[in-house]
């Protein structure tokens, strides 16, 4: 008899694992149905085509139901679910649990077949004459995509992983053996604090969906070659090119202003492994997309639009494998483990490399070359050469990236370069170099043919703008600190901005339609330029030059001690231009704020400015410091603040003035300060102690003390004291009580000033009285560690963004004008 489990809801799991295997069935008969929709010779029997249409809408129903599903039971912590348990926690708001959707492996899948079945709806209903083949490809990726979430067992070898695997059968472990496991789980293991940002809710879709949206020009281009429409296929598949360009570019940024807004690295891209693996799709696909213009314009360079279209999918493929086969575990943060899913994934890249690569063979004798060369001095030549350097460069990413790939394949120990950043920034900086030139030049040429004499002195003359522009933004901005290199970067840029901001001012002027090329070219140019300054040029502004950090193992942990300054609370402290001061902090589960005052001074001392940054840390069980920075945007430049270092376990202060010592706790409380001194003095007296002094402004005769009630016979006397510490005030009322034959006292404690209050003794012969004063030593006082840095021209890179794409969506409206129903 099988053992019955108490608490467990098993229908939504089964209705969801229903619906995968749902949704693999449907897939698997859209791409069947499509298939002999397209190989049928009998024009007249749709009866194939019917079935693929329903057969992918059932898929997608089914997706729907499977994301329904998962959903419910994250949202109702359904914790005997492994993904339930695994992602999302009782203590995470609802915006988190969205985003706990997407945080496994299982939910990221889902996403991405989820955009392709969009993407293949509007394919089904804007196809038209490509619909049959295009869905074939699209309906086998939705086929390959769904063995993703099977997670069932085929020859003792694992097919997927499903999201609603039940946690007692992930987990090997006693507690599973009994019926009540589940009154043991009170709660899942949450989500990764780093991802604890509300950028995870919006980036992964939007990076899903540039992926997902790269399978549709692949689609057409396996069609093109499947039905030999070899010069058919560019035109509908450039809207979607582009589109897939667009999406993939901004959700890779998007990741890009997570990194610097909330990640505490001092950056906004660290050529990471996974990092540089999402922009492989993209590198291919925005050089394929400009050859596919050159093909529609002359008919020359087929082979390499194609080819360069077909490997932009399959490197999607290939960036998942790395990202999720664990084949990075070692070299990268953002990659997952392996989960047994290696040869699964990377199968999916092999079917789709061998159908392209089949096809290409299969139809060499038939592709339409070109016999007549190129024009040297025609746009056309120039964009090729653009794509080909394009592709150079993504060859370059790939080809170091892809390290742990190789020993792994050849069984070698190559390491890589020493210094992986700098590597990574001068041969992808030479890359930029030659491409900004090219976006620049191009525009100077027409299509076929160019005045070449016209050409030469038009570009000669903006190429002697652009260098005598660059030379004062080299100077005054400290690039010339830097590699030759990125100075020929810079150069180009501001070339490439001038030369398209040419033909943009042109556009205005009615050539309309060249615009979207243009304003994407200026804003890639912009990108550039902010990127570089601000990278190049950052500074840091929390300079420590006593050299180190009175905590242990700082420099190990955290980073260079000459970069980071400890601030005692409520002690302002020099730093760079600003005076700042730790004035408190907050928590908001399971975020610990701590605020950061910020004050300029003018040479009178009066303040020209000021304001407060609240940078965030988690504190991973008391051990570990997951911190996230705070950041004062201006015009031209960001300052950056995160905290490095905190005294844990520490519990959050209360923020008030003063409060309440326990009576009973008193002496215990009293090994936390300094020795005590006691002073003798009387109402108007002031007491100096090291960080300020204390005023006794009066005596109370009839003090209250809470939860103790008091008879007449009773005297609660308190002493009312006014605390000046580092520019601030506070107020304390210690209280001395005589009840029956006692004498008892309430300390006061004013936390932000450091200070214990004690009135100790009553003097009524002398009208004085005794104050006890506890200070906290300097080494017990709140403290935080914090690194402050500089980004000068930041915004450049992010608006230069915004500009790319705009640029993008000009152009897809242009192009989409120029699809005629085929």
């Amino acid at each position: 008899m099988d053992k019955v489990f108490k608490g467990e809801h098993l229908l939504p799991g089964h209705l969801g694992q229903f619906f995968v295997v749902l949704s693999f069935s449907a897939a698997l008969l859209s791409a069947i149905s499509y298939y002999f929709a397209t190989t049928n010779t009998n024009k007249l029997d749709n009866s194939w085509l019917k079935m693929g249409r329903w057969g992918f809408f059932l898929n997608t129903i089914s997706l729907l139901g499977v994301g329904v599903c998962l959903f419910y039971l994250i949202y109702n912590h359904y914790f005997e679910y492994h993904y339930a348990w695994s992602y999302t926690s009782r203590s995470l708001p609802v915006y988190y649990i969205v985003s706990g959707f997407w945080n496994g492996q299982e939910g990221g899948f889902l996403l991405w077949t989820f955009w392709q079945a969009v993407l293949g709806n509007i394919l089904i209903w804007k196809a038209k004459s490509w619909e049959k083949p295009v869905m074939t490809v699209i309906a086998f990726s939705q086929v390959w995509l769904a063995t993703m979430l099977l997670g069932y067992y085929v020859f003792g070898a694992r097919i997927g992983s499903s999201p609603f695997l039940l946690l007692r059968d992930a987990i090997q472990a006693p507690i599973f053996s009994r019926p009540d496991y589940l009154s043991f789980i009170k709660d899942g293991q949450g989500m990764n604090p780093l991802l604890q940002n509300y950028w995870m809710v919006i980036h992964p879709p939007t990076l899903f969906l540039g992926l997902a949206s790269i399978v549709v020009p692949f689609a057409y281009a396996i069609a093109g070659l499947w039905q030999k429409r070899y010069k058919e296929w560019i035109t509908p598949a450039i809207p979607y090119t582009l589109f897939g360009g667009m999406i993939l570019g901004t959700g890779v940024i998007m990741g890009s202003l997570w990194a610097y807004e909330s990640l505490n690295f001092g950056g906004f891209w660290a050529w990471d492994p996974v990092e540089n693996a999402s922009i492989f799709p993209w590198l291919l696909i925005v050089g394929g997309l400009h050859v596919m213009i050159v093909f529609k314009n002359t008919g020359h360079s087929f082979f390499t639009a194609t080819f360069l279209v077909l490997m932009s999918f399959i490197m999607v493929l290939y960036s998942s494998f790395l990202a999720r086969s664990g084949v990075l575990g070692e070299t990268s943060v953002h990659s997952f483990v392996d989960n047994g899913m290696f040869w699964h994934l990377l199968s999916y890249v092999l079917v789709f490399l061998a159908l392209s690569v089949i096809l290409l063979v299969v139809r060499r004798k038939e592709l339409p070359f070109t016999k007549k060369d190129e024009e040297t001095y025609s746009r056309e030549f120039w964009m090729f050469v653009g794509s080909v350097f394009l592709a150079l460069s993504c060859f370059h990413l790939i080809l170091v990236t892809s390290i742990p790939v190789w020993n792994r394949m050849f069984n070698s120990k190559v390491a890589p370069p020493n210094d992986l950043v700098a590597h990574y920034n001068v041969i992808q900086a030479s890359f930029a170099m030659v491409i900004t030139i090219l976006t620049g030049f191009t525009q100077f040429l027409k299509y076929k043919k160019t005045d070449v004499t016209r050409f030469f002195i038009v570009t000669g003359v903006y190429m002697l703008v652009a260098i005598l522009i660059t030379v004062p933004v080299v100077y005054f901005t400290g690039l010339y600190k830097l590699q030759f290199v990125f100075l020929l970067v810079m150069v180009g840029s501001i070339y490439s901005i001038l030369a398209n901001g040419k033909i943009f001012i042109d556009a205005v002027k009615g050539k309309f339609k060249l615009a979207g090329s243009a304003v994407a070219h200026i804003g890639f140019a912009l990108m550039l330029v902010g990127a570089l300054i601000a990278a190049g040029t950052r500074s840091v502004v929390s300079v420590n030059d006593t050299g180190s950090v009175a905590v242990s193992g700082f420099d190990k942990a955290a980073g260079d001690a000459r970069e980071n300054i400890m601030i005692y609370k409520n002690e302002p402290i020099k730093m760079g231009p600003y005076t700042v001061t730790y004035v408190g902090d907050s928590t908001s589960e399971p975020n610990h704020y701590y605020k950061v005052d910020y004050k300029r001074y003018d040479a009178a001392g009066k303040i020209t400015e000021e304001f407060m940054l609240k940078p965030h840390a988690q504190l991973n069980g008391g051990t570990s410091l997951t911190s996230s920075p705070d950041t004062r945007h201006y015009l031209f430049h960001d300052l950056y603040t995160h905290v490095t270092a905190l005294p844990m376990p520490k519990t959050t202060a209360t923020g008030d003035a003063q409060t309440d010592a326990a009576h009973g706790d008193a002496e215990n409380d009293d090994k936390n300060y300094d020795p005590p001194v006691a002073h003798e003095i009387a109402v108007g007296d002031t007491i100096r102690y090291r960080e300020g002094y204390i005023v006794l402004k009066a005596m109370k005769k009839e003090s209250s003390i809470q939860n103790i009630p008091l008879t007449d016979s009773d005297i609660a006397i308190g002493a009312q004291l006014q605390i000046f510490s580092n520019n601030q005030h506070y107020t304390a009322e210690p209280i001395y009580l005589i009840k029956g034959k006692g004498a008892y006292y309430f300390d006061r404690k004013a936390e932000d000033a450091g200070l214990k209050l004690r009135l100790s003794k009553i003097i009524p012969e002398r009208n004085r009285v005794e104050i006890t004063v506890y200070q906290q030593p300097e080494n017990k006082k709140p403290w935080i560690v914090m690194r402050a840095l500089d980004f000068p021209y930041i915004n450049f890179l992010w608006s230069g963004t915004l500009i790319m794409i705009l640029g993008f969506l000009l152009s897809i409206f242009r192009r989409q004008k120029e699809v005629k129903a085929v």
